[in-house]
């Protein structure tokens, strides 16, 4: 999960100094595709999802914007708060078709949404292709999947270590309970 979410901001998205990211969907991929943003050197960071507490859990991992998407349109509140520019990168970790189109409406001209969430079987993605503000044609949206988030292991596990081991990646915060390996344990994990 760390690596999938590290790996869609930093190699699948390749964020980078001053960019404006949106993250939708703050489960463990998501929040760590937040910290890989913030790693890369991402402006501004819009943490987006539907429970409050992960919001604030954001805050925590570095969001500098929130959205509570239960209260109204989060590609709406995302443009409100970039002053109707939209953002360079937006990254879904939802698996949701509805998500991966609202990533793509709230980019920027020529910017890039990644998705890294898991689709349902079978699914559609509808998108608004000419014709309006928010269309993916006249705006240049790229759109990009990710299955793992593209790291390249050899180089990219190591420095995800180092940035653990200096504090730059919080592993630990992710971190919501532990279990031991026996199997009753696990069982009652599932």
């Amino acid at each position: 999960g760390v690596s999938t979410g590290v790996g869609a901001a930093l190699q699948t998205a390749k964020v980078w100094p001053g960019a404006t990211v949106a993250v939708i969907g703050l489960g463990g991929i998501g929040l760590a595709a937040l910290q890989g943003a913030g790693i890369a050197g991402a402006e501004r960071v819009i943490a987006v999802d539907v429970v409050p507490a992960k919001l604030e859990w954001a805050v925590g991992f570095g969001a500098t914007d929130t959205v509570d998407a239960s209260e109204g349109d989060p590609v709406e509140a995302v443009r409100d708060l970039t002053g109707g520019v939209g953002v360079d990168v937006a990254i879904e970790a939802v698996g949701q078709p509805a998500c991966v189109r609202q990533a793509v409406e709230m980019l920027t001209f020529a910017g890039t949404a990644v998705a890294i969430g898991v689709p349902p079987v079978p699914s559609d993605v509808t998108l608004p292709w000419n014709g309006s503000d928010r269309a993916a044609y006249p705006n240049k949206a790229n759109l990009l999947i990710t299955d793992g988030g593209d790291p390249i292991p050899s180089e990219d596990f190591p420095e995800m270590a180092r940035w653990a081991i200096e504090g730059s990646l919080d592993l630990d915060a992710m971190v919501t309970r532990e279990i031991s390996l026996t199997e009753d344990d696990l069982a009652e994990a599932v």
